[in-house]
């Protein structure tokens, strides 16, 4: 059941988008190599703390972090270890929610650390568009749920990038995650709703660089690309207002 959201109500979730997207711009120019995925998780999980809010993530159906920091290879759902350390000319995914006052909020981008080979670079950049790509499709006042899918995946299919079609995006708001599934491809077996007033959706491309493929990690939680090659990740939280769609997640 899609639950529509109030104005009341969507105003908790902007406050809290607000936040996360304060916290994703402050790590701008602080990943860095030599740090650890471990290091990235505690700057998420004081910055929410310190600004009183709970991280919306941890201990989700037993996920032990509070961001899911995920690097080259590694599309979502990467765990936070001491060990893994970040070095030049990586790609570092991360993607977190923050819980304020039981308002949430979901958001990830790919960060660049260093120089990246042109394709690389090229992955993260079309991935970033597809995103808006696929917000775009929200402003036909007629558009459905796959409508989205459709955008994102054509402007990814004709970079030649592969699109992840495991994983998707998803209602938002009142929990870390509520219908209805948001297909980053058209998926005929798939509810198409129409997109209504008060909806709340987490749109989020995860292109890879070479195969849609991917394989499930022992850990039960990080993904990878079946090719090892880079994948990349963004999300934005979206309200469907009175005036259109509305980026919660960007200020």
């Amino acid at each position: 059941m899609i639950l529509l959201k109030t104005n009341e109500q969507i105003e908790g979730i902007r406050k809290s988008c607000h936040l996360l997207c304060q916290l994703l711009d402050s790590l701008e120019g602080k990943v860095l190599p030599g740090m650890s995925t471990m290091d990235i998780d505690r700057m998420c999980h004081d910055f929410i703390i310190k600004h009183g809010g709970k991280p919306a993530f941890l201990n989700f159906e037993g996920f032990p972090g509070t961001a899911c920091v995920s690097i080259n290879e590694e599309i979502i759902h990467g765990i936070p270890k001491k060990k893994r350390i970040i070095h030049e000319g990586d790609i570092v995914s991360i993607d977190l929610g923050i819980n304020l006052k039981g308002y949430f909020s979901d958001s990830a981008r790919t960060y660049i650390v260093g120089s990246v080979p042109p394709e690389v670079e090229k992955l993260v950049k079309v991935t970033r568009e597809c995103l808006y790509k696929g917000i775009g499709a929200l402003d036909n006042p007629h558009a459905r749920i796959q409508d989205i899918g459709a955008a994102v995946f054509e402007h990814a299919d004709k970079n030649g990038f592969g699109v992840v079609r495991e994983y998707c995006g998803h209602g938002v708001g009142l929990k870390v995650h509520e219908d209805p599934e948001i297909p980053n491809y058209v998926c005929r077996y798939m509810p198409n709703p129409r997109i209504k007033e008060g909806m709340v959706i987490a749109i989020e491309p995860m292109i890879n660089l070479g195969t849609d493929d991917i394989i499930d990690m022992p850990d039960g939680w990080t993904v990878i690309t079946a090719d090892h090659k880079p994948s990349a990740h963004f999300e934005h939280t979206v309200a469907i207002t009175a005036n259109g769609p509305e980026i919660l997640t960007q200020i």
